[in-house]
């Protein structure tokens, strides 16, 4: 799948990332098409809990009447571990009728580029039985989104998306690009882990002492990709977590193409 090619491109990125000099100059590009947005997406890893097919673990979606609701919702996990934790909780439950043992002993965590996810949902959304994704952001990465935002004066009880963190040179100012390794061209990097985030903005401070981090949820990211027609946007890169850059490095560099997640019929 050439997704998963690109995600070793993307961590030639990564590698660099945090070692680059900070530019603040925009490319005059086209605005995102419906394929570049699904290409971005790609460079993150997400992880599903699937049989041996690579059809997804999933729920009946209920209606308001407490029917069933003729779609289906399944788990998706920014955490290959967290996946694989669940599976053991279930493996570990007693009491279980024989048809979930069995069901059980056959799980496993299947790696799909976000993009897919995203595609699926563009695809489907509109038929009766579509299958919805419930995300499960790493719990450090969404406190850590509620601090930042607390911090500046937002009053937020719960973070609803997966946290997107970014450095900007102020808190009214555009966001830091940079030049990473030998790429001519400046990125924004848009970081799934705060850590990560945090080394960028040291770094940035040196010159730019006002520079702050600032935190975005996903659906919000993807909405400005669809909805904004702004040149900065083709320079954006999404940064997986550290968790999730040692996974893309363990790959195979010819991996079998995995299954498409679709709605059981």
């Amino acid at each position: 799948m050439k997704s998963f090619v690109r995600w070793g491109t993307t961590l030639g990125l990564v590698g660099s990332t945090l070692l680059a000099t900070v530019f603040s100059g925009n490319a005059p590009v086209l605005a995102l098409s419906e394929q570049q947005i699904k290409e971005k997406l790609d460079s993150v890893p997400v992880f599903l809990i699937t049989n041996p097919q690579g059809l997804p673990l999933s729920r009946p979606l209920q209606a308001q009447n407490g029917q069933k609701g003729g779609g289906s919702v399944t788990g998706v996990y920014m955490s290959h571990q967290e996946a694989e934790s669940f599976i053991n909780q279930l493996r570990n439950l007693k009491d279980k009728d024989p048809k979930m043992t069995e069901l059980v002993k056959s799980l496993q965590v299947t790696a799909v580029p976000l993009g897919v996810i995203y595609q699926q949902l563009k695809q489907t959304k509109s038929q009766p039985n579509h299958l919805e994704f419930a995300f499960k952001p790493l719990d450090k990465e969404m406190q850590a989104a509620l601090q930042l935002l607390r911090a500046s004066g937002k009053q937020v009880q719960q973070f609803r998306s997966v946290p997107v963190f970014t450095v900007k040179f102020g808190a009214d100012k555009g966001y830091v690009s940079i030049k990473a390794g030998n790429q001519k061209q400046e990125i924004i990097p848009l970081f799934l882990s705060q850590q990560d985030a945090q080394g960028l903005l040291t770094q940035v401070k040196q010159k730019f002492p006002n520079a702050v981090m600032d935190v975005v949820d996903m659906d919000g990211v993807i909405k400005v990709f669809q909805e904004k027609n702004d040149p900065w946007l083709n320079q954006v890169v999404l940064v997986p977590t550290q968790e999730d850059r040692d996974y893309i490095r363990k790959l195979p560099k010819n991996p079998a193409t995995p299954a498409t997640p679709a709605p059981k019929k």
